[in-house]
């Protein structure tokens, strides 16, 4: 017997073709209509070359039962066996469970005629989203019965490995887990990200970026099982999901440190972030966003308004200026025909100091003061923040930018946290850090992940970090930061109110960062479109703060 391998069309109706010797073939057409395959055999058999119809009959069927489930079509499939209920009830568990993208089924070698029946062998590749593109040989019975052509129907049919009373499944594989400080689960939602269920791969946070490490390397987070329909218990694993090492990601969150950052956000109805740092190792401590999903806390863009200052009056600091020098801070400062104003326009007394106005965030020293500064004073003192520079935190992070200015206006501008100048809250919680240690500590989250810290291209003069300390604790006792009297372990803080947007008036997002005087703890706080620094960020920094116990 010859085997004839070409594709093949059928004769026209009434025609022979002759093949000049004595053949039995099988053949595959395969095309794709909307989306669907679909596929027919055509066979050749008898001495003189006849087409036998019982066969392409057979085929017929089996056909129409293959292009309904490769659709997904249960009913429609099961219509064209000879058990419907069975058949339909095992295709849809099937389907359902295993939910391919993607199902195509061909045929395979060694289709056998005996009397009153055609086998004919498939094969079925399924692409399953979270598992590995699946294949495997069956082979299909087509019977007469009562002079109709019906499919037998029987579980083997559907899967050799299955026997009645089972069915396909995925399993999933359990992902390793993110680590808090401690060794435990990690639960901070936004930090650690989600897994889409579907697939098993991470979509966001750290789940998405350690996927790799946490789902035990490439290939899928699930395999195809043979479970009972009844129990549900596994049978049989058909295949491997990924056959790496899966190991958990270890961060530096402090679980007491986040919860407190966590319940400071209750009941805040704007978006809004919390970041903790540990200034003497630069450890990320909490990250808190509200709502979730966004990590607002590490990768978020905003102008910082007057928490900036800290920058500018470290530049100016280092020009000289102490904080005893008078200072004086009119309702309005002009640049190049633009007027500048303080929150509510207020003013402070004759006799006022570069403290005081530094605690009370008075805009108007700071504008006036920016002659005093030359065009890239404050791209060069925040250098020594480490802003701008490119982080290695173990996680995506925005890590600010302070333009050099262009003019005066701009430089103006900058004074007081506006124009062109970014940062994340891990950004100004990092700078409140390098106030606290003297020296910027690059931030970390994933320390295992981190293959060279960022360092700071310049450093602070110890005499401007000891002004700095003293300015940042007066806020607190007699300025802007009052919010935080009374609340333990001598806070240190910088408010800001920062403009963004072209509503009039502007809108403003809320600030405020600072560090604890006793203990190791830098944080800043950042309310979205949420009003003024001291009045509206500062009641939550407090609570933060007083969660700690």
């Amino acid at each position: 017997m010859a085997r004839q391998n070409d594709i093949y069309s059928p004769a026209p109706h009434g025609k022979r073709r002759s093949t000049g010797s004595r053949v039995l073939v099988a053949l595959l057409v395969l095309a794709v209509v909307s989306g669907a395959g679909y596929w027919g055999y055509t066979a050749l058999a008898g001495d003189e070359g006849e087409d036998d119809p019982e066969v392409t009959a057979a085929a017929a069927q089996l056909e129409k039962f293959i292009g309904a489930w490769e659709t997904g079509d249960a009913k429609a499939a099961a219509s064209f066996t000879d058990t419907p209920s069975n058949a339909e009830s095992l295709i849809t568990s099937v389907t359902k469970n295993l939910d391919p993208s993607k199902t195509e089924i061909t045929p395979g070698d060694g289709k056998k005629k005996t009397s009153g029946d055609v086998q004919f062998p498939f094969n079925v590749a399924m692409k399953i989203p979270g598992a590995a593109d699946y294949s495997w040989d069956s082979r299909a019975r087509v019977l007469k019965k009562d002079g109709a052509w019906l499919v037998e129907f029987n579980t083997p049919m559907i899967h050799p490995k299955m026997v009645a009373g089972q069915t396909l499944a995925l399993q999933s594989q359990e992902r390793a887990s993110v680590l808090d400080a401690n060794g435990d689960e990690l639960r901070a939602s936004s930090v650690v990200g989600a897994v889409d269920p579907k697939t098993g791969k991470g979509i966001s946070g750290l789940e998405a970026r350690y996927d790799k490490q946490l789902s035990g390397g490439a290939g899928g987070a699930k395999s195809v099982v043979v479970v009972d329909r009844n129990s549900g218990q596994v049978v049989k694993r058909l295949t491997k999901n990924s056959e790496g090492k899966r190991e958990p990601v270890r961060t530096t969150i402090d679980p007491k440190i986040q919860e407190a950052a966590a319940d400071a956000l209750e009941g805040v109805s704007k978006n809004a972030a919390i970041v903790a740092i540990d200034p003497s190792t630069g450890n990320i401590l909490a990250a808190a966003n509200k709502p979730g999903g966004q990590n607002r806390a590490l990768s978020g863009q905003y102008p910082p308004g007057s928490t900036f200052k800290v920058v500018t009056a470290a530049a100016l600091l280092k020009q000289g200026m102490r904080p005893d020098d008078l200072a004086e801070c009119p309702k309005f400062a002009y640049v190049d025909g633009q007027r500048f104003e303080n929150q509510d326009q207020f003013v402070l007394p004759g006799g006022s100091t570069f403290r005081d106005s530094f605690a009370h965030s008075c805009n108007t020293f700071f504008v006036n003061s920016a002659g005093k500064l030359s065009e890239s004073a404050l791209n060069e003192t925040s250098r020594a923040f480490g802003i701008g520079g490119s982080w290695d935190v173990g996680v995506t992070t925005y890590d600010g930018s302070v333009p050099v200015a262009k003019g005066v206006n701009d430089k103006a501008a900058s004074t007081i946290g506006q124009a062109r100048v970014l940062a994340s809250p891990l950004v100004m919680a990092s700078l409140a850090a390098t106030v606290k240690a003297g020296e910027f500590k690059q931030p970390v989250l994933v320390p295992d992940a981190v293959k060279k810290k960022y360092e700071a291209t310049d450093r602070l003069d110890p005499g401007v970090t000891s002004a700095l300390r003293e300015m940042m604790r007066a806020t607190v006792t007699r300025g802007a930061g009052k919010a935080l009297q009374g609340i333990a372990g001598e806070p240190h803080a910088k408010t800001g109110t920062a403009e963004f947007g072209n509503d009039t008036p502007l809108r403003t997002h809320a600030w405020m960062i600072g560090y604890q005087g006793e203990g190791n703890l830098a944080w800043s706080v950042l309310l979205e479109d949420g009003g003024s620094g001291g009045s509206d960020a500062g009641p939550i920094a407090a609570k933060f703060l007083a969660g700690l116990g």
